[in-house]
């Protein structure tokens, strides 16, 4: 049993002592903690929380998810407010009462939604700690309004949160070093996890959606608390609440991502660039004086790309999709107000937000533990798609292969096309190239087009797209340096030729990617070849010869290409079928793109998949596996046809042989009579290893239903033969019986060691391939010469991983018993 929840609930309780501490103190001339060290080790602290709710979501969606990286934000933006007041950053009368207040405002109500889910949801524990924290912070916030209150009431709310969440966490180390023995009462899991996985992990299946959704109530509240009055105005104080609802929303993005949840993850990247644009704005009067400008396409073009991913999310869930509307309502109220964040018609409708980001949350925090669930309308959705003939949903296990990179995750390509396009609007915005930081366009092009893109890439990458990532990253590093530079100040007359060397050096490796995208497909040609376009028209700005309206024009071209491959990819990640085509590849070379038809790919830690992939080598197909020294590709013995399919499939060649595969020596013990006891007794010793011995053909062949393929494998007088020391590779032959084998790559070409290069040299020619990630080595097996060793003598026809002094020492062995 992990321990993250240990973790999770003693990170729990230190903040909360250390809160109790600064609040029983406070009344003193000299508080016992600073409010700056106070504020760095909750930082400190925010960041434990943050880990523990992580790792605790690989293992389940237990609330105790939500509620680690609900405090995490809430203790990161107050340990940065409470920075600022001790180094003086805040120094009018209520500057640190207007900064903390809508943060308390914020997750007073988010702690009391997940406290009611948790009692609802038989979760006891975690319930008493969240509603204590809810306590605590309503407390504080009538504290500042109300000083007869007294400090006294708040640190005793956090003294709760410390006995329940050390309790807690004492009762489970308790159990885990006792192994069981010893349990304090509501500390035991074990029922509480047969629960969880009878019926818990039926509900949400991205747990980390409640967390995002809570972190758009901070943001919200925060223009609403100044709309109904709570608070006096916008200003420095408010920036880490809207920044760290920002960071920790991407980071809530990256983890739908892993929990295979496109739509949600791209719509919390959407809403975090509207909070790094909020806190960007506040800053904006510090340096000018002002107001801030926004860019009115690039608000217009924001608002369509919610309406599209709104329409979208709908057939997944038509709750989350009628939510989204509010953030189009959001960004058409920012176009329409010239003072953008500081009017009051943004801040209306973040009131709006403010409301249906609190149901949203609970119905994904009770959906996700409750046993009941809360209708989202995703049924009739559902039936009525099921009787259209056009329409058909992408469900079930297959809906994000084929996956190759080395760590799992759904792709990210619709949020990367979004960024595309929301940057390349955002350069409609005029500004002073000469006045530093003259325009909010920063967080529209650095976060938007830069830091979202950067993740899109990294997902990418993560996911074994070479090219993709390597485009997005990229482009995201040319949005974030032009964007400093051009609207940083650092642009001026005397840097334009350097500039302009940097430019041309992006345009040239550009220029690669848009020939590599010639082998892709035609959408990417095009999105490479129109962003090309932009790196001009930053060039010509750079020396200063600008055609009036190129710009603009280069901005609609590659906006519109980015819009479609946005849809593209949105709707080959939601529908069956090709409705929204990325094209063919522009040129077709022989053995270049050899995986674009997509097989099985399964992952090798599950059992399922070995079963399948058993079924499939029993009907005759062919795979590519993992073994304990590289890929192989595998055919079954009985099936002569899948083994000629095999030699065909890798060009075999008749100086490299196919092998033979068992899984045991029993399989061989009716034709055990046909062997010599030393041969007998030489490869009971020397297996299961990676180690081949090439033994005399015979009538033992014949034991192993060969039939017809046995043509195929080894040569008329001798087969090479092993048992691999690999638990899946064992575990397969149990289930198909004795196998063909030959290395996975065509020959004559180097040894596969990752699934990626199996899909890239076979992807085409075989029918399913069991994923296991990096080789445990990368050497191939030693062949051993056994047709002579009655006389004492063996031979090596590969000397591989195994050196020739263990094999002849195992010889040796064998032959003085």
């Amino acid at each position: 049993e992990s321990l993250h929840s240990c973790i999770g609930l003693l990170g729990i309780s230190a903040g909360s002592l250390l809160l109790a501490v600064h609040f029983y103190s406070s009344p003193r001339a000299v508080p016992l903690i600073p409010s700056t060290a106070l504020g760095v080790l909750l930082l400190i602290l925010s960041a434990l929380l943050a880990y523990a709710g992580i790792r605790r979501s690989l293992r389940n969606a237990s609330l105790l998810v939500s509620l680690c990286l609900t405090l995490s934000a809430f203790w990161s933006g107050y340990g940065v407010i409470l920075i600022l007041a001790g180094q003086g950053a805040l120094p009018g009368v209520g500057d640190a009462r207007d900064a903390l207040v809508p943060g308390l405002a914020t997750f007073t109500l988010a702690l009391l939604l997940v406290a009611v889910v948790g009692f609802l949801c038989s979760e006891p524990v975690l319930a008493l700690v969240a509603a204590a924290v809810s306590l605590a912070s309503a407390h504080e916030l009538a504290l500042h309004y109300s000083s007869s209150l007294g400090p006294s009431a708040v640190a005793c709310s956090h003294l709760l949160v410390c006995l329940v969440g050390g309790y807690f966490a004492l009762g489970r180390i308790l159990y885990f070093l006792t192994k069981g023995k010893v349990a304090l009462p509501g500390t035991d899991l074990t029922e509480k996890k047969a629960q969880e996985q009878g019926w818990g992990s039926a509900g949400s299946t991205n747990p980390f959606a409640a967390p995002g959704l809570l972190l758009n109530v901070l943001s919200a509240g925060v223009f609403g608390c100044r709309l109904l009055g709570v608070t006096h105005g916008l200003f420095l104080g408010h920036v880490p609440w809207l920044w760290a609802a920002g960071t920790y929303q991407i980071g809530i993005c990256v983890l739908s991502y892993r929990a295979m949840d496109v739509l949600m993850a791209t719509a919390f990247g959407f809403t975090s660039i509207l909070k790094f644009a909020g806190g960007y704005s506040l800053l904006y009067p510090m340096w000018q004086p002002e107001e801030p400008s926004f860019p009115t396409p690039f608000l217009v073009v924001f608002s369509i790309l919610f309406a599209v991913l709104a329409l979208f999310l709908s057939l997944q869930s038509p709750v989350d999709g009628l939510y989204l509307l509010f953030f189009v309502a959001y960004c058409i109220a920012l176009a329409c107000s010239p003072r953008g964040f500081f009017a009051d018609g943004p801040q209306g409708v973040a009131v709006a937000i403010f409301v249906a980001s609190a149901l949203v949350a609970l119905i994904h925090l009770y959906n996700g533990r409750g046993r009941a669930k809360i209708p989202t309308g995703k049924g009739p959705v559902k039936a009525l798609l099921a009787r259209s003939s056009l329409l058909k949903l992408r469900e079930g296990p297959d809906l994000h292969t084929p996956y190759l990179g080395y760590s799992k995750y759904a792709d990210a390509e619709v949020l990367a096309y979004a960024c595309s396009v929301l940057a390349s609007f955002a350069l409609t915005a005029t500004g002073d190239p000469q006045a530093p930081l003259a325009t909010v366009v920063i967080p529209w092009v650095v976060v938007a087009g830069g830091i979202l893109k950067l993740l899109g890439g990294s997902v990418a990458f993560a996911r074994g797209k070479t090219l993709e990532s390597s485009a997005f990253i990229l482009y995201s590093v040319m949005w974030i340096i032009w964007g400093l530079a051009r609207y940083g100040g650092l642009y001026g007359t005397a840097r334009s030729f350097h500039t302009a060397v940097g430019i041309v050096a992006f345009m040239l490796f550009n220029s690669f990617i848009v020939f590599c995208s010639l082998f892709l497909n035609m959408a990417w040609f095009f999105y490479s070849l129109t962003f090309m376009l932009i790196a001009v028209s930053f060039l010509l700005d750079a020396i200063h010869v600008l055609p009036a309206g190129y710009d603009i024009a280069a901005t609609l071209i590659f906006g519109l290409v980015s819009f479609y491959c946005f849809l593209a990819a949105l709707s080959s990640s939601t529908f069956e079928g090709c409705y929204l085509p990325m094209g063919r590849p522009m040129v077709q070379l022989s053995g270049v793109g050899a995986g674009t038809t997509k097989c099985l790919h399964l992952p090798a830690r599950k059992a399922s998949s070995v079963k399948r992939i058993a079924e499939i080598l029993r009907n005759g197909g062919t795979c590519g596996i993992p073994t304990d020294t590289v890929y192989v590709l595998v055919a079954a013995c009985n099936r002569p046809d899948a083994v000629e399919k095999a030699h065909r499939s890798k060009r075999q060649a008749q100086d490299r042989p196919m092998s033979l595969w068992i899984s045991s020596l029993k399989q061989l013990e009716p034709a055990k009579h046909l062997f010599t006891p030393l041969l007998w007794d030489f490869m009971e010793a020397a297996w299961p290893s990676p180690i081949s011995l090439v033994i005399p053909r015979g009538e033992w062949v014949d034991f192993l239903g060969m039939k017809d393929s046995a043509k195929y494998v080894g040569t008329p007088q001798s087969v090479a033969i092993r048992i691999p020391d690999c638990s899946v590779t064992t575990h397969l032959i149990d289930l198909v019986g004795p196998i063909v084998v030959t290395s996975a790559n065509p020959t004559g070409e180097a040894d596969t060691t990752h699934h990626n290069q199996v899909y890239a040299k076979l992807g085409d020619k075989v029918d399913a391939v069991l994923c296991g990630g990096p080789s445990p080595e990368n050497i191939a097996s030693t062949v051993v010469d056994c047709t002579k060793i009655d006389s004492g003598n063996i031979g090596f026809f590969r000397v591989g991983i195994i050196p020739k002094s263990q094999v002849l020492q195992i010889l040796e062995q064998v032959q003085k018993k």
